[in-house]
């Protein structure tokens, strides 16, 4: 075998697979590619010929020589209509007709040309070969169907998209990405993973991690949520749909008391998404959307999915406020620089509605730069309490009155007339950027603080005064540190939240205790009050735009026991299926007569202090 023979198919074979694949992952603004063969009536390689390339509207033109099997290539394309002809010795020029050029993918036109004589020669030592495969002289482009072709590029200076001011990617609650790594005129999917590992200091024989909506369990490997779905558009008509499957499918739904409200189970048909709500969207101003479903709130600054935040488990304002929301949302962007989103939706985090009023509320954002951001959310009207005929005992009379439960001689509340306001506003400043050219030095630096005031009325309860208060005040604040071109960050911060009435506050799981079931070990009645502070200290190695390593210390404090001790918060049987009711040592539930010839009142070992230390990866596409 003599390899100079050969070397030209061999080249000529690897260019044309290299320019044919489909480059589906190439960004909106990469360029397009014409190849072909020129041959002539014989099928033999016309070697040597000039061809040229002009764009339909005479903005471009490039020029190139086939080589000696005939290929020629243009692979840096801008996206448009293209002519190309082809002239050599002997014959007439040939143009062809008008060619589409995609972005990111290869059309291939093959050219035949009528020459009068035999085709030029190949330079010394060069062995001319014959085409072995020449395509009629017609466009074959990729058949790729409109909706699955890559978007339009985007304009140099963005003007009318919202909120494309720069790179926003460092703000807490946001992605990375800067663009999706796969994207269609149709279809850009989402994928999530998180994974982690966490170690409770008070060492809980049982593992289970209480009051968090991040951290559930300790001393083990877990999976916090594995995520499938995306957004997808055609013709204004838009939807996302994202799944939900981990810790996060079961920790979630526990928080939603909502659905012990009447028949069906809404927690297992809504378990394993997160995100699902479809609309329409208008060519007003800058936009406006409007969708239906279930859609992620963004009350508390932080994102419900962990990769877009500083910190992993977040301060109590964030834990302790909405992540989803089931109802009508309207987005409305009368500028570039500012959105304005009411909500019309079931109620506070809830998948039904408790009572009989629905809730009101929405958020206004402003991001004027790529350095600052203000947001307000407000919620009022909703009625978030179970009331009398949920089916749920000691509900709609007096909490008081219930087994082991203090103050048996408060006041009546009737919780179907208790109404719900809160406010939840935070800032973020960039406040350093040492821009591209930061070196392997602080590349960033910023703040963020969230602040929350908020309180239940009516029914027997009170904002501000009485035996019965019901209101929360909360606030957190935390300053990232970006080193090496944004390789690396850490994150300080922490926040308070003063609860007299508990009506935010996260139930612990006692004996497989829910938000709908409720605990005779930690009661959650108005003018209970509960004090908690936390701090937390985070480092994350952000090797690309879509994965995070991480690591982070907490230290959490209560003034009541709150945080899972040694003996943990399970019976020493397991669960007994009777999370409303004290349990005795034997198992059985406390009834009209005392655990006395049962081994006594089961306690859970609940603390006041809790250090915890975790690391994980996250990846996100």
């Amino acid at each position: 075998m003599k390899p100079g023979r050969y070397l030209p198919r061999l080249l000529r074979c690897a260019v044309l697979t290299s320019v044919m694949l489909p480059t589906a992952w190439a960004s909106d603004s990469a360029p397009g590619t014409i190849v072909g063969l020129v041959t002539n009536a014989t099928k033999l390689a016309v070697p040597h010929a000039t061809v040229t390339a002009v764009r339909s509207d005479g903005g471009a033109i490039r020029a190139t020589v086939s080589g000696s099997d005939g290929l020629y290539a243009f692979a840096d394309l801008p996206p448009g209509a293209w002519a190309v002809t082809v002239e050599t010795d002997g014959s007439a020029p040939v143009t062809t007709p008008v060619l589409t050029v995609v972005a990111g993918k290869a059309t291939r036109y093959d050219i035949v040309m009528n020459l009068t004589g035999p085709p030029p020669a190949p330079p010394p030592g060069v062995a001319g070969s014959p085409v072995l495969a020449a395509a009629a002289p017609a466009a074959i482009p990729a058949s790729v169907p409109e909706a699955l072709q890559a978007p339009d590029a985007a304009p140099a200076v963005d003007t009318q998209t919202p909120f494309a001011v720069g790179d926003i990617g460092w703000m807490n609650g946001n992605t990375r990405e800067k663009v999706p790594i796969f994207d269609t005129r149709f279809f850009t999917p989402e994928i999530r993973f998180d994974s982690n590992y966490l170690q409770d200091f008070n060492h809980p024989v049982d593992h289970t991690i209480v009051g968090s909506t991040e951290e559930f369990r300790s001393g083990e490997f877990q999976i916090e949520q594995v995520s499938f779905g995306g957004n997808f558009h055609w013709n204004n008509v838009q939807a996302r749909f994202l799944s939900m499957m981990g810790l996060f499918a079961v920790t979630t739904p526990r928080n939603d008391a909502s659905s012990a409200v009447g028949q069906w189970d809404l927690q297992g048909a809504y378990r394993y998404f997160s995100e699902a709500n479809a609309g329409y969207h208008f060519d007003v101003n800058h936009g406006l959307n409007i969708d239906a479903g279930i859609f992620v709130s963004y009350i508390g600054l932080f994102s419900y999915y962990n990769f877009d935040n500083w910190t992993y488990q977040p301060s109590f304002v964030s834990s302790n406020t909405p992540w989803f929301f089931n109802g009508l949302r309207v987005q409305w962007f009368p500028t570039q620089t500012l959105k304005i989103e009411p909500w019309l939706i079931n109620g506070w985090q809830s998948y039904g509605k408790f009572n009989s009023h629905p809730g009101f509320g929405g958020q206004i954002l402003w991001i004027p730069n790529d350095s600052f951001k203000l947001v307000f959310n407000t919620y009022s009207v909703g009625q978030d309490n179970l009331a009398s005929g949920s089916g749920v005992p000691n509900n709609g009379g007096n909490p008081n009155a219930a087994v082991g439960l203090p103050n048996p001689g408060a006041p009546y509340v009737n919780y179907a007339r208790v109404t719900r306001v809160h406010e939840d506003d935070s800032l973020l400043w960039k406040y350093y950027d040492a821009g591209a050219d930061g070196g392997t030095g602080i590349s960033k630096m910023a703040i963020s603080v969230t602040a929350d005031i908020g309180c239940e009325y009516g029914g027997g309860v009170s904002c501000s005064r009485g035996p019965n208060k019901e209101s929360f005040v909360g606030l957190m604040a935390y300053n990232r540190t970006w080193f090496d071109h944004d390789t690396y960050a850490v994150t300080i911060g922490g926040g308070f939240m003063n609860n007299p009435g508990r009506y935010l506050a996260l139930l612990p799981p006692i004996n497989g205790a829910t938000a709908a079931t409720g605990s005779p070990y930690f009661t959650e009645n108005p003018g209970q009050k509960l004090y908690q502070w936390d701090m937390q200290l985070n480092f994350q190695y952000m090797p690309k735009d879509w994965i995070t390593w991480w690591t982070e210390g907490t230290f959490r404090h209560s003034d009541v026991p709150y945080w899972t001790g040694t003996g943990g918060v399970t019976p020493p049987a397991g669960n007994n299926g009777a999370p409303g009711s004290q349990v005795c040592n034997n198992n059985t539930s406390i009834g009209a007569d005392a655990c006395a010839s049962e081994g006594g009142v089961w306690y859970p070992d609940l603390r006041k202090r809790e250090v915890i230390w975790g690391a994980g990866v996250m990846v996100k596409f």
